[in-house]
């Protein structure tokens, strides 16, 4: 077994391209977990990883062994049932929002461990956040309460559930070793897997929005989460989906819990927001055997919509996690003092829209943290009157800054326009690029696609 004085010799090894064997693995992340790894040490790591990157068999050890440094839920009676989804984030991703209430009242029980936001994405327990009286904290007994008595429950990582995550999160953010697949992977797994679905539907973005800027970048990161995902017995299908342009009309805390609303409610949304959250409900309930296919899933999903099963489900988790359901009922959450409303100076088409220059125009109205201690405005955001490939006639409303005050307001106004181009011809942006499962990849071919599960 190694001992505390060969960490140093582990780290050099690795620095060197070695590989570290699951038993090593296992002792560093409890080691370290236990306070007998300094941080510095583990930072090294770290960047040796970065460095060196991480065999597949590392990877699912490294996924292991932050699993094991916490606790694992179960679901008796209802653990064949349970499915969760992730997305790896974008300008205007309010998915998991509408997602998790829906495939709820469809029959199935999501245990959602979601995330803050950083940098130019939004988190979406910040976006529950914004509701009057949301608790996002709840111990693992609370956890698995509103499981049952919902369908649905979407809460934090606790230090209960994979506790290594948190502190090494921690460390990559401060140190620079964010970006790296295998810890990415490890990541994003561990706390799935240690909040207990059996199913996972999986949401890799690629684009100027996202974190990942091409389709390739994407479809890696996709395939070795399904890899990884599949050793642990999970059924998982990940779908790489555009993030050219932001998702959505709003871009903001309560403004998208409020888009995320008026989809529940059978209300009109923006195309491919409600398609998008609607394609990956249904693949959560094929995946789930509640569905022959997802042609049959989406049927399933619009009678449940259609009833108002979905916004009961909803206005019952809002409840049972003490949020003011009168707030959303009357959708009256939080709203920021001033509103400017930039119409536009031409006729034709929306032809693009530049996510990040109106992600960092919500960052610096408050609206996003730049390090993980900031606080942020939950009411500040833009309103899309109109989207990519949308008409739009010369005076017409084109978007809606929600601000805290008129301080920079003209600034902010005028980088917001210029991030929209209006031209002669609507542009085309595929909304789902492909489907990866155990069985391969296959491309999107809209409802008639068989999952690769």
């Amino acid at each position: 077994m190694t001992s505390r004085r060969d960490v140093r010799s582990l780290i050099q090894r690795k620095r060197d391209g070695g590989e570290l064997s699951a038993d090593e693995i296992a002792w560093l992340i409890a080691a370290f977990t236990g306070g007998d790894i300094p941080d510095h040490q583990m930072s090294a790591l770290l960047m040796a990883i970065v460095c060196r990157g991480m065999s597949e068999t590392e990877t699912i050890a490294l996924t292991r062994a932050m699993v094991a440094s916490g606790q694992t839920l179960t679901y008796a009676g209802i653990e064949h049932l349970t499915a969760d989804k992730h997305s790896t984030g974008g300008v205007g991703d309010k998915v998991s929002l509408a997602l998790a209430p829906w495939a709820a009242a469809a029959g199935l029980y999501v245990p959602m461990l979601s995330g803050r936001g950083l940098g130019h994405t939004g988190g979406t327990l910040d976006k529950l956040e914004s509701i009057p009286g949301f608790r996002t904290r709840l111990d693992s007994g609370e956890f698995e309460r509103v499981l049952r008595s919902v369908g649905c429950v979407m809460g934090g990582q606790s230090g209960e559930l994979a506790p290594a995550d948190g502190r090494i999160y921690a460390l990559r953010d401060a140190t620079g070793t964010v970006e790296s697949r295998p810890l990415i992977i490890s990541s994003i797994l561990s706390k799935k897997i240690a909040a207990g679905p059996r199913v996972l539907v999986l949401d890799v973005k690629a684009g100027r929005g996202a974190f990942l800027k091409s389709a390739d970048e994407a479809r890696a990161l996709a395939e070795g989460l399904v890899r990884v995902a599949s050793g642990f017995d999970r059924r998982v299908v990940a779908f790489v989906t555009d993030m050219d342009v932001p998702l959505g009309r709003a871009i903001g805390h309560s403004l998208e819990v409020l888009e995320a609303v008026d989809l529940l409610r059978g209300d009109e949304v923006a195309a491919d927001f409600a398609e998008l959250t609607r394609v990956l409900t249904a693949a959560m309930l094929v995946a789930a055997g509640r569905a022959p296919s997802l042609a049959e899933a989406r049927d399933t999903l619009e009678a449940r919509l259609a009833s108002g099963a979905a916004m009961d489900v909803f206005r019952k988790l809002v409840a049972e996690q003490g949020g003011r359901v009168d707030a959303i009922d009357r959708r009256r959450l939080p709203s920021a003092p001033l509103r400017v409303t930039i119409n536009a100076d031409a006729d034709g088409y929306v032809e693009d829209i530049e996510p990040m220059a109106i992600a960092q125009a919500v960052v610096d109205m408050g609206g996003g943290r730049r390090d993980m201690t900031d606080a942020i405005d939950p009411t500040v955001g833009v309103w899309l009157h109109r989207r990519a490939g949308e008409a739009v006639a010369s005076g017409d409303p084109l978007i809606e800054l929600h601000l805290p005050s008129d301080e920079d307001a003209d600034a902010l106004g005028a980088r917001a326009r210029a991030a929209v181009r209006i031209g002669p011809a609507p542009r085309s942006v595929p909304l789902i690029h492909e489907v990866i499962g155990r069985r391969g990849s296959v491309p999107w071919h809209g409802w008639e696609t068989e999952l690769p599960i």
